[in-house]
């Protein structure tokens, strides 16, 4: 099962690679995955939240989910699965930012960028579909940069989305008044 994934991955992987690469889109693929660096747009938009009185469950809400799906990335899941990353796997491809010193598998920027978007969509629907494009734009450039398989990004999608819905069912049901 894991190698038909893997033929899967090295696919698209390559097909990106080898169609889809410009240097304008070289340019503005490095700048979504700069969002992600370190959640920070999502922590930016945490912080606005937190100053606003009307938001500030939400700004909290969004700073436990992204503390949450940190440590449930970086200390569980990626030292668990412990996959290789593409660069190291097939090297002599674009290196076009700096090489990522973790695993792979799941895509952190990815799971960060679907978790916030997902709280962001609960929040309010209208501004939470931008955010889902931009998570998703995020998710794409780690592929397109060969930092990521595909299925790395796919899974970081199912858990940053399984994750907000937890947190944020359970805020409603524990927390935040209907």
């Amino acid at each position: 099962m894991f190698e038909v994934i893997q033929q899967i991955d090295d696919i698209l992987l390559f097909f990106v690679t080898k169609n889809l690469h410009t240097p304008f889109m070289d340019r503005l693929m490095i700048f979504f995955t700069t969002l992600g660096n370190s959640s920070l747009l999502w922590t930016a938009l945490c912080l606005i939240l937190l100053l606003t009185k009307k938001d500030r469950k939400w700004g909290i809400l969004l700073a436990a989910a992204l503390i949450a799906e940190f440590l449930l990335c970086d200390d569980i899941l990626k030292p668990f699965i412990a996959r290789e990353r593409p660069f190291v796997r097939l090297p002599g491809y674009p290196d076009l930012i700096k090489a990522p010193h973790s695993y792979s598998f799941p895509s952190g920027h990815t799971m960060s960028s679907f978790t916030a978007a997902t709280i962001l969509y609960y929040r309010q629907k209208s501004s939470g579909i931008v955010f889902f494009t931009i998570a998703a734009l995020i998710g794409f450039s780690r592929i397109y940069l060969f930092v990521h398989y595909p299925s790395d990004v796919l899974g970081g999608m199912l858990f940053g989305i399984l994750l907000a819905f937890i947190l944020v069912n359970t805020a409603k049901r524990c927390l935040i008044p209907a």
